[in-house]
């Protein structure tokens, strides 16, 4: 698969939280856990499962920085 985005972090899943419509989809990345949130839809139809290995690709036009 090859894609535009430049941040592809492998990982692996640690929990799928399906809700109406949209779920949670928590990726575990070296210690830090990120979460995508998708449709029920794709979660179905690329078969997710906790314990599979993916990649959390993130793309994003903005980052923006706060100071506490």
């Amino acid at each position: 698969m090859k894609i535009s985005a430049r941040n592809a972090l492998p990982g692996k899943i640690t929990a799928i939280k399906l809700g109406a419509t949209t779920a949670h989809v928590s990726i575990d990345v070296n210690g830090v856990i990120v979460t995508s949130s998708i449709t029920n839809e794709s979660v179905e139809e690329l078969k997710l499962k906790v314990g599979d290995s993916v990649h959390a690709v993130i793309k994003s036009s903005d980052v923006m920085i706060a100071i506490p």
